[in-house]
C-alpha cells in the first residue's frame, strides 16, 4: 500500500471511523438533538465524557445555558435519523417534533433520552474549553440508560443484537461485525487479541 505526506491539512478526516451519537440538549423548553463523532469516554472516576461542539451550533447555546446533555448511541437502522439530525438546524427547526423523535424520561437531568437509543447517558457539564473552532464539552455521567439485551453479560455490545453506528466520514456510515478476516481469510471472532 502507497503512502502519500503532504502539509495541505484542509481535510482532516483520515482518523476515521467512530462512533456516531446523537447529542442531546434542553433548555428554556427548547430541545434538540445533533449528530457528533468527536466524542470520547475520558475518566471511569468520576465518569466523565466529552464532545467537540462548534459554537454556533444551537446544541452548544443549549447546553451552555442548562450545564447539561445527553449522550444517545443508536444502532445503524437509525442511520437516516442520524443523518437527519445532522443535517438540520434547531435554529430552524424543532427536530423531536419534525423528525418525530420519541423521548424517554430523564432520571438525574433534563435532557432528552431517545427511546430508540441502545444506551444513552445523561450528563451534567464540568468544563468547557475552546480548541481551536470548537468547544470541548466535558460532562460527569450522572445516569445510564440501556436496552439489557443490547449487551452481553460481560457489559459489551451483543453484536448479534446491536449494529452499533459506525460514522465513516463525508455523510457515510456502516457497523460493526462480530467477525473479522484473518490472514487466512477464515472469520473468526477475535477476543482481547487471542483467536477464539
Amino acid at each position: 500500500m502507497s503512502k502519500l505526506a503532504t502539509e495541505n491539512i484542509s481535510k482532516v478526516n483520515y482518523s476515521y471511523p467512530k462512533t456516531a451519537i446523537i447529542l442531546t440538549s434542553s433548555s428554556g423548553g427548547r430541545d434538540n438533538a445533533m449528530a457528533a463523532a468527536w466524542h470520547s469516554p475520558i475518566s471511569i472516576k468520576p465518569p466523565l465524557h466529552g464532545v467537540s461542539v462548534a459554537p454556533g451550533r444551537f446544541s452548544y447555546r443549549l447546553i451552555t445555558e442548562s450545564k447539561e446533555f445527553g449522550i444517545n448511541f443508536v444502532s445503524l437502522e437509525r442511520a437516516a435519523l442520524m443523518a437527519q439530525v445532522g443535517g438540520s438546524s434547531g435554529h430552524k427547526i424543532d427536530k423531536f417534533k419534525g423528525f418525530n423523535i420519541i423521548k424517554d424520561k430523564a432520571l438525574k437531568t433534563g435532557v432528552p433520552i431517545l427511546k430508540d437509543a441502545y444506551a444513552a447517558y445523561e450528563c451534567k457539564l464540568v468544563d468547557a474549553r475552546p480548541y481551536g473552532d470548537h468547544i470541548w464539552m466535558v460532562g460527569e455521567i450522572v445516569a445510564i440508560h440501556y436496552s439489557e439485551d443490547a449487551f452481553t453479560p460481560e457489559s459489551i455490545p451483543d453484536l448479534d443484537r446491536v449494529k452499533p453506528l459506525i460514522y465513516l466520514s463525508s455523510d457515510f456510515y456502516t457497523t460493526t461485525d462480530k467477525y473479522t478476516t484473518t490472514d487466512k481469510g477464515s472469520l473468526q471472532l477475535i477476543k482481547r487479541g487471542r483467536v477464539k
